[in-house]
């Protein structure tokens, strides 16, 4: 599938919401049990803008995913740590879409000073979960580090959740401070 990857902006919180209200409503991924208010979205794209990336694809039917990262742990020795997710349209599934996001979120992060970035991912084990996260992570080069059984109840039962992670940079003895989304994106035209 041919898509523009782009920034987010507040305006796109509509169709961005849409896209996730599926996963909320019809599956395991998010362990959210309400779809959020526009309002609320909105507030969570604007936290998630003031420091990380929040990408939007676009295809000529309009947004078709998108992908943003996020501080992992509040503690400042795990400021070089971002967490990433992605959410497509159902039928954007498979067509490359997510591929091209998580490969320019990476391009972005390490331009930012991000040495690895984690992945929480639902197991697959029924139809509410298995929408290969677990595979499309290893394609993309995650490795597994960890796994936390019974860590979350949705549609009456429990799920299970696993931890990937990828080196995007190297480590260094001495770290320069992570540098806000602002700080980079002129650098990808965004």
């Amino acid at each position: 599938m041919e898509a523009a990857i782009r920034a987010a902006r507040i305006g796109d919180a509509g169709p961005l919401r849409d896209i996730y209200a599926y996963y909320v409503e019809n599956t395991a991924l998010t362990f959210e049990y309400e779809v959020p208010s526009l309002e609320e979205f909105q507030n969570r794209m604007a936290h998630t803008l003031a420091r990380y990336p929040y990408l939007v694809a676009e295809s000529e039917d309009g947004i078709v995913g998108y992908s943003y990262a996020g501080r992992f742990h509040p503690r400042a020795a795990y400021a070089w740590n971002a967490e990433t997710t992605a959410y497509l349209k159902p039928g954007a599934r498979r067509q490359g879409v997510g591929r091209m996001l998580y490969t320019r979120m990476e391009e972005i992060l390490r331009e930012q000073g991000i040495v690895k970035t984690i992945a929480i991912i639902t197991l697959p084990v029924d139809a509410y979960s298995d929408f290969n996260s677990m595979q499309f992570h290893e394609k993309m080069g995650y490795g597994h580090a960890g796994r936390m059984d019974f860590s979350g109840f949705k549609f009456g039962r429990w799920y299970s959740t696993i931890c990937m992670d990828k080196i995007i940079s190297a480590p260094k003895e001495n770290m320069e401070p992570v540098r806000a989304f602002d700080d980079v994106r002129k650098k990808f035209g965004l």
